[in-house]
C-alpha cells in the first residue's frame, strides 16, 4: 500500500498533466484490488484459525445445549426467585450448568456472586451420574465434585 502511495506521488511529479488522471486511476484501481485480495486472505486465515463447527457438533459439545437444564430443580428454586434480593434465573441456570460440569459450590458462589445456600441447593439437586468433566470455556480442566 505504501508502495502504491509512493508511485502516486512520483507519478504526480514526473508525468505531464494530461497523463496524471489515467495513471492515478490505474494506481487507485490497483490499490482497491490489493485491498480486496488482502481482505479475502484475511477471511481465509480467520476461518482456518476458527473453523465453523456444524450445529449438531456444537450442540453435542456445548455446555449450554438443549439438554443442559435437564433436572434443574425449579420447584426448589422458585421461593428464592420470589424473595427480596433474588438472583436472576439466568444466573441460577448458569450455576446449574457449572454444577453439572464438576465445579464445586464454593467456586460457583465465588464466581457468580451467589449465596452459598443457593449454590448448595443446586449442587445437592444435581443427579448423581450427571457430573461431566469436560473442559470449560476458559480452557482449564473442570474439577469433579466429590459425591
Amino acid at each position: 500500500m505504501i508502495a502504491l502511495l509512493l508511485l502516486e506521488v512520483v507519478a504526480l511529479v514526473v508525468l505531464p498533466v494530461c497523463d496524471r488522471p489515467v495513471v492515478g486511476g490505474a494506481l487507485f484501481g490497483a490499490g482497491v484490488a490489493g485491498l480486496a485480495v488482502a481482505g479475502v486472505l484475511w477471511q481465509r486465515l480467520r476461518r482456518r484459525r476458527h473453523p465453523v463447527v456444524p450445529q449438531a457438533e456444537a450442540d453435542q459439545d456445548s455446555w449450554f445445549s438443549a439438554h443442559s437444564l435437564e433436572g434443574f430443580p425449579m420447584e426448589a428454586v422458585r421461593p428464592l426467585l420470589l424473595s427480596a434480593h433474588a438472583p436472576s434465573l439466568n444466573t441460577l441456570y448458569t450455576a446449574w450448568v457449572f454444577a453439572t460440569h464438576g465445579h464445586d459450590a464454593g467456586w460457583i458462589a465465588r464466581h457468580l456472586s451467589l449465596p452459598a445456600g443457593v449454590v448448595r441447593l443446586l449442587a445437592d439437586a444435581r443427579p448423581a451420574g450427571r457430573t461431566e468433566a469436560r473442559t470449560p470455556p476458559t480452557g482449564r480442566p473442570a474439577r469433579r465434585v466429590p459425591e
